[in-house]
């Protein structure tokens, strides 16, 4: 069973670029684990092309050579923070049309070109010091993501309602310093939840 993990720098996590089975140091890393530990005598192959820095367009401009041609059976995407920091940091401007766009693209050849089950995460951003700025941007991004999870996804995992009720418990910090790269508690939280997702999908896969 080929799962693929894509994104931008939370799923590559500093993984070996010269080799896409090396999972890095964060979620990819404690799902697979988990999932092996779940479902123990399945042959599992774990993928993580997640590239640090990418948005929606540059997963579009790969997407045919690091998701379609690997046919996967499992493919979850976590993208989207990038198109917001990007934003607030650079000036550059991915507006809700072309993230949109871009998304639906993403999706409609999965579901057009392959047998994959979609597993889409939400971007998330938690209220650390002087970065509350870029909600402006986020929130109505992540609404495009929830709309689009509706029409494409078998699972959507809402990271972002996720980290809200885990910052209740812990502060921000403590599952991502910046509000966006998680600490390895942050990782550990977002592969359970992915293992939780994995679980309802197995059995209509295996």
């Amino acid at each position: 069973m080929k799962i693929l993990f894509q994104g931008d720098s939370i799923t590559d996590a500093d993984r070996d670029k010269n080799n896409y089975h090396n999972m890095g140091y964060g979620y990819p890393k404690y799902a697979s684990e988990a999932i092996i530990n779940r479902h123990p005598g399945t042959d599992f192959e774990f993928i993580n092309l997640g590239l640090a820095g990418h948005r929606v367009e540059h997963l579009r401009d790969r997407w045919q050579k690091d998701c379609i041609d690997i046919q996967p059976d499992v493919v979850s995407i976590l993208i989207g923070v990038n198109d917001i920091f990007h934003f607030a940091w650079d000036h550059i401007i991915t507006s809700l049309e072309a993230y949109e766009e871009n998304y639906r693209y993403l999706l409609t050849e999965i579901k057009e070109k392959t047998n994959a089950k979609i597993i889409i995460m939400e971007q998330f951003l938690l209220p650390v010091p002087n970065d509350n700025f870029t909600r402006i941007d986020l929130d109505p991004k992540l609404q495009i993501t929830r709309k689009l999870a509706r029409e494409f996804a078998d699972i959507l995992i809402p990271l972002d309602g996720i980290f809200a009720a885990a910052c209740v418990e812990e502060a921000p910090t403590f599952w991502a310093a910046d509000g966006v790269h998680p600490t390895e508690a942050g990782a550990r939280l977002i592969a359970r939840h992915y293992a939780d997702a994995f679980d309802k999908i197995f059995l209509s896969i295996k």
